[in-house]
């Protein structure tokens, strides 16, 4: 069941924040509004062009994306947020990885073997040539979970040092609305925290069980998200070796092979790993695991600059927006190969960058320090916030909060504004107060079953302890009559997705000023 905020505020389009509506008079906030938006659209223009060839990273394109970045924040009166760079450099792997012959074989009361990519697809972000272990042990363990704060360890009674584990996608809740929190998926859901949680267990790697209906995708997705170049970030002291040897998406088929091969009843398992009191237990098939991996090892780099804060400059307030996008690839229709990103995140890099500028032209400087971060890789699987939150400018523990700008529009003005995550911080009352004095409302969205609220940078300051939530544009435009031409499933990830003269902003720019005003008050609040 979802919650409402709502106040009885006037029905008016207000794009402007309520710092400048406060001060200026009507005619002022109207050239106010008109400026910000002009500016917006020269950023996502340039961000968007052509000229940018995607932003993919780890391409030409990466120093001519990162270098317009800085310009402007250094454009803006910025100072550089990483010792005197407004760059953060670091290392990425990329793998491909398969078996050797093509299959695994393996061997419990008879003899399995796992075609791939039919049955399994499986890949490791070690930077070797070869990934070998010998008579590896096939262990079930349930959804692969460690959740205390629910009562629940699939880990429980077994060790699985050396082996390798199979879990299920997703968590409990998908299959009894008693469990974690329903539909609303958990992080333990996540496909990314089995084999984190696997790792943590010494196991030497971990296979997830596809689901089509769990998953929300087909098993297409996961072969074709992992045959080659696999992200991963790279460490050139351990090259990596302290990862899993094999990660990893198991058919079903695939996976009732195996338990065949054991001479188990899969369904039952499965019945049974749904339900609490459930014991995980091994396969007793064991094989040989033989990958042949062919890796590449790159840099890219996060862009920040940052505004020190007048009286805690050590305490910061993160805005961020990922600058990467798809680069270019397979053309559409019209023969258009490049994923220009002018939404996907042209429009949350132009919203930091707008946000920079009013800071700047603020009276005094806010107290905490400000930093505008704009991480690498995103489109890849979050690298360049979670480089960043473990190598931060201002320590985590001294973070307060991450707005993170994602895919702001174009987006036509709504009275209301969705969030997801609410309801696990003190930054619920923060975006109320700051909509209502647009004349707007928030609406908490709880429907997370798609997993949306793990996918995108924020969570890694999240998972850090760091407060943020997700902002998505509303449900109820202010005028009905003209609704957004350009829905995101229109353009999203696809050539099309470039800047037109036609997008309406108004929803996006009074999204960027919510933002500025929610950013504003943590940056001044004697307490939180």
């Amino acid at each position: 069941m979802t919650d409402m905020v709502r106040f009885s505020a006037k029905a008016m389009a207000l794009t402007a924040g309520c710092v400048l509506s406060l001060q200026l008079s009507s005619g002022q906030v109207t050239n106010v509004v008109r400026d910000d938006e002009r500016q917006l659209r020269e950023w996502i223009k340039a961000l968007g062009s052509d000229e940018f060839g995607g932003r993919k990273p780890m391409t030409e394109y990466e120093d001519l994306s990162i270098n317009y970045l800085a310009g402007q924040l250094e454009g803006l009166g910025l100072e550089p947020a990483f010792g005197g760079s407004w760059f953060q450099p670091f290392g990425m792997v990329a793998v491909t990885a398969k078996p050797v012959s093509n299959a695994l074989t393996a061997k419990g009361k008879k003899k399995v073997t796992l075609r791939y990519p039919d049955d399994l697809i499986v890949w490791t972000a070690r930077a070797t040539d070869m990934v070998e272990m010998k008579d590896a042990e096939y262990v079930f363990c349930g959804f692969g979970i460690n959740a205390p704060e629910y009562g629940w360890n699939d880990y429980e009674g077994i060790d699985v040092k050396g082996k390798i584990v199979i879990t299920m996608v997703n968590d409990p809740g998908y299959y009894d609305a008693n469990l974690f929190r329903g539909r609303n998926m958990t992080y333990y859901g996540r496909w990314l925290y089995k084999f984190e949680e696997a790792k943590r267990q010494g196991a030497a790697g971990c296979m997830v069980l596809h689901n089509t209906e769990a998953a929300s995708y087909g098993w297409h997705v996961c072969v074709n998200g992992h045959l080659e170049d696999n992200l991963a970030l790279y460490d050139p002291e351990t090259r990596n070796a302290d990862e899993l040897g094999m990660k990893g998406w198991l058919h079903e088929d695939g996976a009732r092979k195996l338990f065949e091969a054991a001479g188990m009843d899969m369904d039952a398992a499965l019945a049974a790993a749904k339900r609490p009191g459930f014991r995980s237990f091994s396969l007793k098939v064991k094989g040989d695991v033989k990958l042949a991996v062919s890796y590449d090892i790159q840099q890219t780099r996060n862009v920040a600059g940052m505004l020190r804060g007048a009286t805690r400059p050590d305490e910061a307030i993160v805005l961020s927006a990922h600058w990467d996008h798809l680069g270019i690839g397979t053309p559409d229709e019209s023969g258009d190969a490049i994923y220009n990103g002018a939404a996907d995140n042209g429009t949350g890099m132009a919203g930091v960058l707008l946000a920079a500028r009013k800071f700047t032209e603020l009276p005094e400087r806010p107290d905490r320090s400000i930093i505008f971060l704009f991480p690498s890789s995103e489109e890849s699987g979050l690298f360049g916030s979670e480089y960043y939150c473990s190598h931060p400018a201002i320590p985590m523990e001294k973070t307060v909060a991450n707005l993170n700008f994602e895919s702001m529009g174009p987006a036509e003005l709504t009275e209301d504004v969705v969030i997801l995550g609410g309801g696990e911080t003190f930054l619920d009352n923060y975006y109320v107060a700051a909509a209502a004095a647009q004349g707007r409302y928030i609406f908490f969205d709880d429907d997370n079953s798609d997993g949306w609220f793990f996918r995108s940078d924020h969570y890694n300051f999240v998972k850090k302890g760091v407060p943020a939530v997700v902002v998505e544009n509303g449900l109820h435009p202010l005028d009905p009559s003209k609704p957004n031409i350009y829905p995101m499933e229109s353009w999203y990830h696809k050539p099309c997705d470039e800047y037109r003269d036609d997008w309406d902003l108004t929803g996006t720019l009074a999204n960027v000023n919510l933002q500025f005003s929610v950013g504003l008050s943590l940056a001044n609040a004697k307490a939180y």
